[in-house]
């Protein structure tokens, strides 16, 4: 097996290929292009795009050439793969933004030294922006048949949901498929790589190429990332895990690796780590929290460098100490001018945004899970004062996970 493959599969980012032999066989005997696309529908990615980075990066790692196709002009029509209604349609100024912004993170991950391996980045607004529609469904749309698209996922679930998908968002496989056929002439791109939602959409592409040219395309999709608690790759309680430091903080994204399920720890750190899969392999019986670490380490310094991963290594450090004042920590400012008689606990945890549900604090009060400078806190009405605030900050904790350095301004 190409030895590309060979790793695509030990670090288990393999689930579907349209010829695995003939794209093992190309690969050992050339240099290719391959190609992910990203719609641009938010200002960052966040941690459920991380897999896919990673495969441009081992695609690098290789000796291959990845192509970074950003979405300007299919999130102007948005993707109903894995969605129950029609995405929201932005304007022009706001996919240009998050076009630009998705290509500084893009470029964290990717190396851009070596010419034959640095990162093509293409927006497919530059093609689609001037289609004639006439032209293009006379050209392009004569080679997909409806009945084949209704027995595409995207499209299958939401009818057989009785939920409404629009002719806008019908089209997007079609949009999707030209875009292949757009990198294959101009780029000579041989390979799509995707999530397995992406699948109906990365064959019809491979299809599109075949019949149009008579040259062969490849597609190649990773599973869908669940956590071994069930829940989706990239969310949170408190929201998704951003990989713009503007959205969320380094310390947060390290604490967010560190605070990894048990069972996740080993699949992860061949998920997203640059960590050699026989090493990883032979860390298996480390201690897991040595490994929790390891993991927020790496993950945390490929995104957003050496010292602010040990930085934030250091803060979680002295903060699950006991005696730690929690000067190093995540801080929020509030106005000094809130401190009063009727100014609570409750009250400051709200303003924190640590916890939303009064109710729940209530709970978590009756349980000592709150502290103010490391000291319990067991009544809900404790008011707080000027007195907490040593050099004019005070330290607010929920268990042992949640910890805020609260500044008076």
């Amino acid at each position: 097996m190409n030895k590309f493959l060979k790793e695509f599969k030990d670090r288990g980012f393999f689930f579907q290929c349209t010829d695995e032999n003939e794209l093992s066989n190309l690969l050992d005997n050339k240099k290719i292009k391959a190609y992910i696309g990203f719609d641009c529908t938010a200002e960052s990615l966040h941690v459920g795009s991380l897999l896919q980075i990673m495969c441009l990066k081992l695609l690098q790692n290789h000796g291959h050439q990845p192509i970074v196709l950003l979405g300007g002009g299919t999130t102007r029509i948005g993707d109903p793969s894995g969605k129950d209604k029609t995405r929201k349609i932005l304007t022009e100024k706001e996919i240009n933004r998050n076009s630009k912004n998705i290509e500084k993170i893009l470029k964290k991950f990717l190396s851009t030294k070596d010419k034959k391996t640095k990162p093509i980045f293409v927006n497919n607004f530059k093609w689609l922006k001037n289609l004639n529609y006439i032209s293009f469904l006379r050209d392009i749309g004569k080679h997909f048949t409806i009945n084949k698209m209704l027995t595409f996922d995207s499209v299958k679930t939401r009818l057989d949901r009785e939920q409404s998908l629009s002719y806008m968002e019908f089209n997007y496989m079609i949009l999707q498929a030209y875009d292949f056929l757009e990198l294959n002439k101009k780029e000579k791109c041989a390979l799509q790589i995707g999530g397995s939602d992406q699948w109906g959409n990365i064959v019809n592409g491979v299809d599109l190429i075949k019949r149009y040219s008579s040259n062969q395309a490849y597609g190649l999709t990773t599973p869908l990332i669940t956590l071994a608690s069930g829940a989706k790759m990239g969310k949170t309680e408190t929201g998704a895990i951003w990989l713009d430091k503007k959205f969320l903080s380094s310390y947060d994204y390290w604490q967010f690796w560190r605070n990894t399920d048990d069972r996740d720890v080993i699949k992860f750190l061949k998920f997203f780590t640059d960590l050699k899969v026989e090493e990883i392999e032979n860390l298996k019986n480390n201690n897991i929290n040595e490994l929790k670490i390891l993991l927020a380490n790496k993950t945390t310094e490929m995104l957003h460098g050496k010292d602010e991963a040990k930085k934030a290594e250091n803060i979680a450090r002295e903060t699950f100490s006991d005696n730690s004042s929690g000067s190093n920590l995540p801080s929020i400012k509030i106005k000094e001018n809130l401190i009063n008689k009727e100014f609570n606990i409750i009250d400051l945890i709200i303003l924190s945004k640590l916890e939303k549900s009064k109710s729940e604090i209530r709970r978590l009060i009756k349980g000592n899970a709150i502290k103010i400078n490391n000291e319990v806190i067991n009544d809900e009405r404790f008011v707080i004062n000027k007195k907490l605030f040593n050099e004019n900050y005070c330290k607010l904790s929920i268990g042992k996970k949640r910890h805020l350095k609260i500044e008076l301004s």
